[in-house]
């Protein structure tokens, strides 16, 4: 059975320099950084995150979640966070197996799960156990990548592998409301796929809370429940974090960035900016090119 060791391997292999590297296998993505990392407001979509070698952490609303070969993280949805690389170097770069979860998998296989627990879980992110039979899965999907004619038919075998083995987990259960809309995050999870998609635009709040099929008090406890935020908080989040890739990676000028991801005033622009990266987005464009933003 492979182990760490194989994947930190495969990984290194794949992903020589620095950078997040998007492997020939669809949703299968490689994060590689030979230092550590300053902390970075960034949006973590439904994905599965594999350590094979490093440490990194995540915070959200204040509360840390660690996460190493030991471990794995699961985000449930969209979801803004704070994120660092805390353990790398050069001789022993942290490396990373991420797979985004495919929504239409996991509703597909939890049909054939008669024992699925239908437990309400209350966090939208958990890290849990990195087992052998999980670690060896993720292997056999990553080694698919230098073999394109075996990957076409045996990479979607170890994908549904790796769903099987974490939703038999621990945190099965947040998998399962996010694959069936059931519960809370179910719920939430929908107004935040529409927040993601339409982040330029104005909303009314009744109308989110309808989406989800609550009432407004509810809407509103329940999203920061599941957010730590309010919608507006959460929108503008997103807003704010895709100005930064336009500024970091496109060459836009803070008014031009803020333009265009919805804000009207480039001085509320640079207020909220301020208040979340705690720099001006010139200063913070600044750092983030001498580090590879994406790292959040």
């Amino acid at each position: 059975m492979r182990n760490c060791n194989d994947l930190a391997d495969l990984i290194g292999r794949l992903a020589p320099e620095d950078g997040i590297v998007e492997t020939t296998l669809e949703r299968v993505s490689l994060v590689r950084s030979s230092s550590r990392t300053e902390p970075v407001h960034t949006l973590y979509p439904p994905s599965i995150c594999l350590v094979a070698q490093g440490r990194k952490q995540v915070t959200i609303s204040g509360r840390p979640f660690l996460y190493d070969p030991s471990s794995f993280l699961i985000v449930g949805i969209d979801l803004p966070v704070i994120g660092a690389v805390v353990s790398a170097s050069p001789e022993a770069p942290f490396l990373c197996l991420r797979l985004e979860l495919d929504r239409a998998l996991l509703a597909e296989i939890v049909t054939t799960r008669a024992d699925m627990p239908a437990a309400e879980q209350s966090s939208p992110l958990a890290t849990s156990a990195a087992t052998p039979g999980l670690i060896d899965a993720a292997v056999r999907l990553l080694a698919l990548t230098e073999d394109q004619a075996e990957a076409r038919h045996l990479a979607p075998l170890a994908e549904r592998e790796i769903l099987h083995r974490i939703l038999s987990g621990p945190h099965g259960a947040l998998l399962r409301q996010i694959a069936s809309g059931e519960g809370r995050l179910g719920q939430i999870e929908r107004v935040v796929r529409f927040l993601r998609g339409s982040y330029r635009e104005a909303f009314a709040i009744d109308d989110l809370a309808a989406m989800a099929g609550m009432s407004l008090s509810s809407f509103h406890e329940h999203f920061r429940a599941v957010t730590t935020m309010t919608p507006l908080q959460f929108r503008n989040h997103i807003r704010l974090q895709e100005a930064r890739r336009m500024m970091v990676m496109d060459g836009l000028s803070a008014a031009e960035a803020g333009f265009a991801v919805g804000y009207e005033s480039p001085s509320q622009f640079s207020r909220d900016y301020v208040r979340i990266h705690q720099l001006s987005p010139k200063r913070d464009v600044a750092r983030l090119r001498g580090q590879d933003a994406r790292f959040g």
